[in-house]
């Protein structure tokens, strides 16, 4: 498969996928079983995630993914951020819809939605990320609301989900200049005007990222670290789908002696700084000459 076609294959997936879970976010709806439903679906859909499905509520603005066993439900009344992503042969989209479940915060997923609409508009090649950016912002301050200044959208490439390159939410940040071909996920996220607008290091996520190959005692540590790195390369994956594959203490045990190793880079929930509510939207593009060709729409 050409990239071209397996970008938009990705895409298409994602796009399908962010509006069939919808409805599968509810009050008192466990979180497990939404994670499951988005990456079972990309598989039946003929893709792979390229990270564990996010679910993210309220404060926490990213990286939560449910652990083996966990019985963390959706609260009632809460601003629910769901994270997507799906790779055709290394080639990734990467897509975001925020779940309302309390109509006074509608307001703050419009925010977020006005911000990446107004950056769909003016990315092109030859434009700079800053500029981008300074868009973003003013789309979400507009509507009443504010960015988060220390997330950013990113550059892509080939199994590379974070390919060095970012677009920041705010006017000041990366000035480089966007060129034609390349991809990348535009995520504005919005919070109340009078919130912090930073996101700090909140408890682990259950996501997890190969790092590197280290000396392994264990022989059921040495064989999920290639189960690891066969299967999830250089994309984020979750402990939930390893301990699956090697289900009981032996599994468990196995498992953190990757972590004890340092063979694993654990990624941190990203939390508001004031215990805000904070929500999100997301599309991934392609750039080019004249504009843009979304591959999420």
């Amino acid at each position: 498969m050409e990239p071209s076609e397996a970008l938009m294959k990705a895409g298409g997936i994602a796009s399908r996928v962010r509006k069939e879970v919808v409805p599968n976010v509810e009050a008192r709806r466990p979180v497990v079983e939404i994670c499951d439903f988005v990456e079972d679906r990309i598989r039946s859909l003929g893709g792979a995630p390229a990270f564990p499905c996010n679910v993210d509520i309220d404060r926490v603005a990213a990286h939560y993914t449910s652990p083996v066993g966990d019985v963390l439900t959706i609260p009632e009344g809460t601003l629910v951020k769901v994270d997507i992503g799906v790779h055709v042969d290394g080639y990734i989209a990467d897509t975001a819809t925020t779940v309302c479940l309390d109509p006074s915060l509608r307001g703050l997923v419009e925010a977020a939605e006005a911000g990446l609409d107004a950056a769909l508009k003016v990315v092109r090649a030859g434009v700079r990320a800053s500029d981008v950016g300074a868009v973003i912002e003013r789309a979400i301050r507009g509507r009443g609301f504010a960015p988060i200044r220390n997330l950013t959208g990113h550059r892509m490439a080939r199994y590379l989900v974070h390919a060095g390159q970012s677009i920041p939410n705010i006017s000041a940040g990366d000035g480089h200049a966007l060129k034609e071909g390349d991809v990348y996920a535009i995520e504005p996220f919005s919070v109340p005007q009078n919130a912090e607008g930073l996101v700090t290091d909140g408890p682990p996520s259950n996501i997890y990222l190969f790092k590197k190959k280290r000396r392994l005692d264990g022989e059921a540590a040495k064989s999920m670290l290639r189960l690891i790195q066969s299967e999830y390369r250089t994309m984020p994956f979750a402990s939930r789908w390893v301990l699956r594959r090697f289900p009981g203490p032996e599994g468990e045990e196995a498992f953190s002696e990757l972590l004890r190793s340092k063979c694993l880079y654990s990624y941190p929930q990203l939390v508001e700084k004031s215990r805000a509510p904070v929500a999100q939207a997301e599309h991934t593009v392609v750039v080019t000459a004249d504009g843009c060709l979304i591959t999420t729409a």
